[in-house]
């Protein structure tokens, strides 16, 4: 038997998508999978040790998928908004949330039950938007796990260093609180380099986050998203720019020297809005996907050299991950029960 790669996209209204073909063609489940077809996924997580289980964070709170049932499991939660999802690199059991008002949340048992973290100061609405704060990412420091990051949309950079006990909010230097990703990278002499996106452009740390400098891009635009490391080449990051969100165009950069210079990747075709993220795993490095805010699909597999349009395109896409499995190997191509055609 061999793995399968399974792809997952989460739409913002018509829930969860799924392909076994690299993107080539897509499920869409119906509603006696577990989720309600019309739900608005925000965001992934899934876990080396626990290949077979993803997490999505929704709208309607929390789901758990199970390639050995191919169903979708509601777990019952505090939080009924969920944006942002990670798992702890060292347990796949202790999971956390960041949630729309904004707040962090964690679980110890595989998402059983839930604790608030406190974060003195989290902000729950916003004046700039006229609407409540969510949070956009939650990341582990790849080499020091107790260190974890989260970016709020709209609310600054906040840090623990003691896997999410105590928060401090670290925005000295941003242009903007309008926070979108962020990474970490590690340099050849062990330096560690912070990037933060926001909607006037990226960040870089090399204090640790104390303090940020703004990086001009060579873009008529300066709103950035989506931010990602190249699994086992810290020197390699991707940044998606473009002009808004959704906008109506942008740009994909790749970065090869840890972030200091970059350089446009050509995407084929015209983009009707803006490059949202870039999706990446430790079992193909060279395995990439990205995606527009509007739905458009594009696949490198040399590492982003070059890149492929997808067949399908969605109405809009706010998450994309990939990961191999051994359940979708064993099973036929498309055998999870899928929505019934609609008749006149």
């Amino acid at each position: 038997m061999t793995n399968q790669i399974e792809v997952y996209a989460g739409t913002a209204g018509h829930s969860a998508w799924f392909s076994n073909d690299l993107g080539q063609t897509w499920v869409h489940p119906n509603s006696h999978s577990g989720m309600y077809l019309e739900a608005r996924v925000w965001s992934y997580c899934s876990h080396l040790d626990d290949p077979n289980l993803l997490y999505a964070g929704t709208d309607m709170g929390l789901f758990r998928w199970d390639e050995r049932t191919t169903r979708w499991t509601a777990l019952a939660s505090p939080m009924t908004d969920i944006w942002a999802l990670a798992q702890d690199p060292a347990d796949a059991r202790v999971l956390y949330a960041g949630t729309r008002p904004a707040a962090f949340y964690r679980s110890t048992d595989a998402g059983l039950t839930w604790s608030e973290l406190p974060t003195p100061g989290i902000q729950k609405f916003s004046e700039i938007n006229m609407g409540p704060t969510r949070v956009t990412q939650i990341l582990f420091d790849p080499l020091e796990h107790n260190t974890i990051w989260a970016v709020v949309e709209i609310g600054g950079v906040y840090r623990s260093l003691d896997r999410g006990n105590t928060w401090q909010l670290k925005t000295e230097g941003l242009v903007s609180c309008d926070m979108h990703g962020i990474v970490i990278v590690h340099n050849a002499s062990g330096q560690k380099i912070l990037y933060a996106t926001t909607n006037r452009g990226l960040h870089r740390s090399v204090d640790n986050g104390e303090t940020w400098v703004f990086v001009l891009l060579d873009s008529p635009w300066q709103y950035t998203r989506g931010i990602t490391v190249q699994q086992g080449n810290d020197s390699v990051i991707f940044l998606t720019n473009g002009n808004g969100p959704p906008g109506s165009t942008g740009q994909l950069w790749r970065s090869q020297d840890y972030g200091y210079t970059w350089h446009k990747l050509t995407l084929p075709g015209n983009l009707n809005s803006t490059p949202w993220a870039v999706a990446t795993h430790p079992h193909d490095p060279q395995l990439l996907f990205t995606y527009t805010n509007l739905g458009q699909l594009f696949r490198s597999t040399d590492g982003g050299n070059q890149w492929q349009r997808l067949p399908h395109e969605f109405g809009e896409l706010r998450t994309l991950h990939w990961r191999p499995t051994q359940y979708a190997a064993d099973r036929p191509a498309h055998s999870i029960t899928v929505r019934p055609p609609v008749t006149a």
